[in-house]
């Protein structure tokens, strides 16, 4: 048995130690630890619950708007708002939730995944005749490679054409990103960490101009997405096409649902071994820490009565992440399995937009739970929410109200049940004395990423890297390809770093 430990592991939000013991050209076993402490949910104690959704925020630098409307469902629950939030809010809400996923997502492909199977290198001495490619390809040459290296060597399949065709949409893809966090500016003020998403609403005003020109942006990034992303992943699926068979994970998705149009992205459980969908019932929702640095009392609590007590050293532990569980069993969050359970509930949008990339891959549903079909899933998402994002904001009412005005209450219980680039998000909150009396979030990563439960049941993430073949332990490209399909984002889930470091083994990734 030989033992492969890449920490960090790059192109990722966050620091993840990931650590697989190989026999045979085969993972045996994996484990992915977090390696700094939570911690946020100690700063919102005591404090007013209508600074929280622009505190919460904080959690996250590269979804921080999915963590604010998170928060802002749960403060309408426990102020007891449900149902009453006006409509333009309810909108607005959805569309800088959407910008906040179209950037996140074009992010994860471009930025920090696609360069997986782009070989950048070679897209320096391209000598072909399209001027555009010549251009970027010189561009390459003249030094810039040096924020693309050191890298692993071999399995990069792209034509030079082809490497510099996503070369070319890498650097478009920056400004595209750029058009997105402005667009939610309009309505958030700023971006990252927007400042008008609040209890009972969105503290903004909806004009003819703001309206016009978010058309405008959303326009030019469904045109991104059309021409440039979904192609692009379908120009690596058609060059690695083992990869829709690397990376299987637990097959059992969850999704608390996302949007408010009803039926787009629905919640529910489903699991693939048997073809079955089910409602997500949220009091099956445990979180276990034996393998977590965290105090064992807090072991198999609900979110809702969840503590944070790091205990540094535990014996046994291997990462800051908790175990989240459903009836006691891990489940895969993220765009595949929004896909998945919005597919089996018979969202039109998500059928079509999954029965075409299938019928132009050449692969059947099952494919999809892989390394490549979360690619594919996120892509097919992007284009889904751009499109949406356009009907939503249309639908806004200038002058009319956005936001309520609201008391603190002097007690109150709340949940925000929704979705974030990255997966499932889920913030609970309790109040009394018309303060902050416990705060508890569950992040998309603490389930993908989450170390083995008390029953030794290992996480989702680490679930997909155990029986994956490395063919070179030497450039382990199959783990790290498999681990950035998830999109982790360790910020999310983890937020103190450790005061003392350990000596570790490095690797270029």
């Amino acid at each position: 048995m030989h033992k492969i430990t890449i920490d960090p592991v790059t192109r990722i939000e966050g620091h993840l130690h990931v650590e697989v013991e190989h026999e045979d050209g085969r993972v045996a076993r994996a484990r992915c630890g977090g390696t700094m402490a939570r911690g946020l949910e100690l700063i919102f104690g005591g404090r007013d619950p209508r600074d929280i959704p622009i505190l919460a925020q904080r959690i996250c630098g590269v979804c921080p708007q999915a963590h604010a409307t998170a928060s802002a469902l749960a403060m309408d629950q426990a102020f007891g708002l449900d149902g009453q939030v006006p409509l333009n809010g309810v909108l607005l809400r959805d569309v800088m939730l959407a910008a906040n996923f179209l950037q996140s997502h074009i992010l994860h492909f471009y930025h920090l995944a696609a360069l997986d199977y782009v070989d950048v290198t070679a897209a320096a001495g391209y000598d072909g005749d399209d001027p555009d490619l010549r251009a970027t390809g010189d561009f390459i040459a003249r030094g810039v490679l040096q924020p693309f290296v050191p890298r692993y060597e071999g399995d990069y399949r792209l034509s030079a054409e082809q490497n510099l065709a996503a070369l070319k949409h890498y650097l478009a893809a920056l400004q595209v990103r750029k058009n997105a966090h402005e667009m939610l500016a309009l309505f958030g003020g700023k971006m990252p960490h927007q400042c008008t998403v609040a209890v009972g609403g969105v503290t903004t005003q909806v004009t003819a101009d703001k309206m016009a020109a978010a058309v405008t942006y959303a326009r030019e990034i469904v045109e991104f997405v059309q021409q440039c992303y979904v192609p692009d992943v379908l120009m690596i699926a058609s060059a690695y096409p083992d990869y829709f068979e690397i990376g299987r994970g637990c097959a059992r998705f969850l999704s608390y649902g996302v949007f408010s149009e009803e039926g787009l992205f629905p919640g529910g459980l489903f699991e693939l071994s048997d073809d079955r969908l089910c409602p997500v019932r949220p009091d099956r929702i445990t979180e276990d820490v034996r393998n977590s640095y965290y105090a064992d009392g807090a072991d198999g609590l609900h979110p809702s009565e969840g503590r944070t007590e790091p205990a540094p050293g535990k014996e046994g532990a291997y990462s800051w992440l908790k175990a989240p569980r459903y009836d006691g069993r891990p489940c895969e969050v993220g765009p595949l399995a929004r896909m998945a359970v919005a597919y089996k509930s018979g969202s039109a949008a998500v059928r079509e937009a999954v029965d075409g990339l299938c019928a132009a891959a050449g692969i059947g549903l099952t494919a999809l739970n892989s390394t490549l079909g979360r690619h594919a899933a996120r892509a097919l998402e992007t284009h889904i929410v751009a499109r949406k994002m356009q009907e939503w904001i249309l639908k806004l009412q200038p002058g009319e109200p956005c936001v309520l005005k609201v008391e603190v209450p002097q007690e109150g219980q709340g949940a925000g049940m929704t979705g974030a680039p990255r997966g499932a998000l889920g913030h609970w909150v309790t109040i009394r004395d018309h303060k902050v009396a416990n705060y508890q979030a569950v992040v998309p990563t603490t389930w993908n990423g989450s170390p083995r439960d008390a029953a030794g049941v290992p996480g989702p993430m680490e679930q997909a890297l155990e029986g994956d073949v490395i063919r070179d332990p030497d450039n382990p490209f199959e783990v790290v390809r498999t681990i950035r399909s998830f999109d982790p984002c360790l910020a999310c889930s983890v937020h103190i770093a450790r005061p003392k470091g350990t000596q570790e083994i490095f690797l270029p990734v």
